[in-house]
């Protein structure tokens, strides 16, 4: 199909993201998309929510966790965004979901393919970002970002680089385990403390299980006392996926840093 977006008056070409819409449909309080973002040879699968609005919107880049899919954001993070008037973009991260390849190929024993798969998802995260900022509606003064687990530590790296991403929410989100092999490999590569100090300024909201098995608690406070402020830790007394209590709190608190000029910390 061709591209949905008309670009901006005054947008050049190449500012242009293409997006090619395979289906909608109307979901409640907005419209959903189902698209691919083209990223050269790559065509990147994706969910837009978009919220019913007179006005451009705020919106959200999602990053789902590792072996998981941007439906499971869509459907979780990406509603309860839509209900308070944001609009959600979840995508496929390399070797996941609609994407050739399977998360499984991933190995400590070939750290090079752990980074270059790395890099397409910093990569892909970033084109994700521009496509939300040259949506005709969304406004591009008032973008953020969601990641779970994995996605968290992409989304953590992404928004240290990418200042026009006002706020961050990180869930089951920490820093690099213990013992790690190459530990020194990964952390230049990704280093979720340098991260989060490069993020100052900017609201972050943390939100981990006190019985989190795969990103444990001492993960979890290492990178909340390494991140700048303003910051917020939200606790919940389970494991590694937060109950919907907190993905509604989570979309209510990105909702209020998105849309009040920044004045909540």
């Amino acid at each position: 199909m061709k591209p949905r977006r008309a670009p901006r008056d005054g947008e050049s070409k190449a500012e242009r993201i293409l997006a090619a819409v395979r289906a909608t449909r109307d979901v409640p309080g907005g419209v959903r998309y189902d698209l691919e973002l083209v990223d050269g040879v790559e065509r990147v699968p994706a969910i837009f929510l978009l919220p019913h609005a007179h006005a451009p919107v705020p919106a959200s880049l999602l990053l789902h966790g590792f072996g998981s899919r941007k439906e499971r954001m869509a459907d979780s993070v990406g509603e309860a965004l839509v209900r308070q008037g944001v609009g959600a973009l979840a995508v496929d991260l390399p070797l996941h979901g609609e994407r050739s390849g399977s998360a499984t190929e991933l190995s400590a024993t070939n750290p090079m393919h752990l980074v270059s798969a790395w890099r397409g998802a910093v990569r892909e995260a970033r084109l994700a970002i521009d496509y939300l900022a040259s949506h005709r509606d969304v406004d591009r003064t008032r973008l953020g970002i969601v990641g779970y687990s994995l996605g968290s530590f992409l989304a953590n790296i992404v928004a240290a680089e990418l200042p026009n991403v006002r706020a961050v929410v990180l869930a089951a989100s920490g820093d690099l385990p213990e013992g790690i092999p190459m530990a020194t490999l990964v952390r230049s590569v990704v280093d979720p403390l340098r991260a989060a100090r490069r993020v100052e300024g900017r609201p972050l909201l943390m939100v981990n299980g006190r019985y989190d098995r795969t990103v444990k608690p001492a993960q979890a406070e290492r990178l909340f006392a390494a991140a700048a402020e303003p910051k917020t830790m939200r606790w919940y007394n389970g494991g590694h996926w937060p109950p919907q209590r907190e993905i509604e709190y989570a979309g209510k608190w990105l909702a209020e840093r998105l849309t009040d000029n920044g004045n909540h910390s």
